[in-house]
C-alpha cells in the first residue's frame, strides 16, 4: 500500500514539475528578447546620434574615457559593437584616469579590460590630493576635479594619438545641465553632442546622447559590468543636478511624452523668437511686406499647438 501511494504521488509530482519548468522556459526566454531588443536600441541610438552629428569618421582613433560607471561601460559597449558592423574603420582605445581617491580599487578596470581584450591605458594622477588641498572642507569639490580631469585627458589625448574623445553622457545629462544653466545660471545652454575643446585640438564626442538613463541603468544590470561607485572621494553630490533629476523622473511618471518634447526643443531652435541679439539681428530688423512662414504667431489661438516629439524631429533609424 505504501509503495502504491509513493508511486501516486511521484505521478502528480512529475506533470506539476514540468509546467514549473516550462514557466520558467517562457520567463527566460521573455527576458532574453527584452534584452536583445534593449541591445538593438541602444545600438540604433547610438549608431543614429554617430551619423546625425559625424562624431566617427574612417581611420579615427576613438578614446573612449571609463570612468567605472555604468554610462561609460555601455558606452564602450555599444561602440566596440558598432566597431564590427561599421561600414568604415575605427579603432578604439580606453583611457581611464586614476586620481587617487580613497578605497577607489585600482585592480578592477585592469582585469575587465583585459580579459574584453580591448587597448586600454591607467593613467595615474593624484588630483585627489591637489583638490583637497585647494577647496575648503565642505565645499563641492567637483568643478576643480573636472577641470583637472580635463586638462588631464586631452594631454592623453594627444599622447595616444586620439582624433575623437568619447564621454558617456546620456540624454538625461544633456537635459539636467540645460535646466542647471537655465534655473540656476540665466544661460540656454546644454551639454552638446559634438564639440571642439577650448584650444581648439580637440573634439568631444557623446555618441550616447539620445540615449535614456533608465536604459544605460538596465543595461550595466543585465550585462554585469563592474561598476564602481562615484562617491569614493567623499564629496556630496550636487544639490541642484540631484533637484533637476527628480524633477525630469516626476515628469516622466505623471506627463510621459514631456521630457522627449524638451530634448526635441533642444535640436528645433528659432532664434528669431528668443531675445539674445547676438544670435539675431534684432536692432536692424524692418517689415519688407513679404510673408513669412515661420514668423510671429503670437496672436494665433494656440501658438504652442506644433507638435515636437522626439520621434518627429529625430526619427529612429536602424542601424
Amino acid at each position: 500500500m505504501n509503495d502504491l501511494n509513493a508511486v501516486m504521488e511521484t505521478a502528480v509530482e512529475i506533470p506539476a514539475n514540468i509546467e514549473a519548468l516550462q514557466l520558467s522556459r517562457k520567463k527566460a526566454e521573455k527576458i532574453a528578447l527584452e534584452n536583445n531588443k534593449l541591445h538593438k536600441r541602444l545600438c540604433r541610438l547610438v549608431g543614429q546620434a554617430i551619423g546625425d552629428f559625424n562624431m566617427i569618421e574612417d581611420g579615427d582613433k576613438v578614446m573612449v574615457c571609463l570612468s567605472g560607471g555604468k554610462d561609460s561601460y555601455a558606452l564602450l559597449d555599444i561602440l566596440m559593437t558598432l566597431r564590427d558592423r561599421a561600414p568604415i574603420h575605427f579603432d578604439i582605445v580606453v583611457v581611464n584616469l586614476d586620481q587617487k581617491q580613497p578605497n577607489f580599487p585600482p585592480e578592477i578596470l585592469p582585469a575587465y579590460l583585459t580579459e574584453l581584450g580591448v587597448a586600454f591605458h591607467i593613467e595615474n594622477q593624484d588630483t585627489y590630493s591637489i583638490v583637497k588641498r585647494l577647496i575648503p572642507e565642505g565645499k563641492t569639490t567637483c568643478s576643480l576635479c573636472s577641470r583637472l580631469r580635463r586638462g588631464i585627458l586631452y594631454r592623453v589625448a594627444d599622447e595616444l594619438g586620439a582624433t575623437k574623445i568619447a564621454l558617456g553622457h546620456h540624454r538625461d545629462d544633456i537635459l539636467e545641465t540645460f535646466f542647471l544653466n537655465m534655473f540656476f545660471g540665466g544661460k540656454l545652454k546644454g551639454m552638446p553632442a559634438k564639440l571642439v575643446s577650448d584650444d581648439g585640438k580637440h573634439m568631444v564626442i557623446r555618441p550616447m546622447a539620445y540615449v535614456k538613463e533608465e536604459d544605460t541603468e538596465r543595461y550595466a544590470e543585465v550585462k554585469g559590468f563592474p561598476i564602481i561607485p562615484c562617491d569614493l572621494c567623499g564629496s556630496q553630490e550636487n544639490l541642484q543636478r540631484k533637484q533637476i533629476k527628480a524633477m525630469m523622473r516626476d515628469w516622466d511618471k505623471k506627463f510621459p511624452g514631456r521630457v522627449e518634447s524638451i530634448f526635441s526643443s533642444l535640436a528645433n531652435v528659432a532664434p528669431s523668437h528668443l531675445m539674445d541679439p547676438k544670435l539675431f539681428g534684432f536692432q536692424d530688423l524692418k517689415t519688407d511686406g513679404v510673408a513669412n512662414p515661420q514668423g510671429d504667431i503670437a496672436f494665433d489661438d494656440e501658438p504652442c499647438s506644433t507638435p515636437t516629439t522626439f520621434g518627429a524631429t529625430i526619427p529612429l533609424q536602424a542601424v
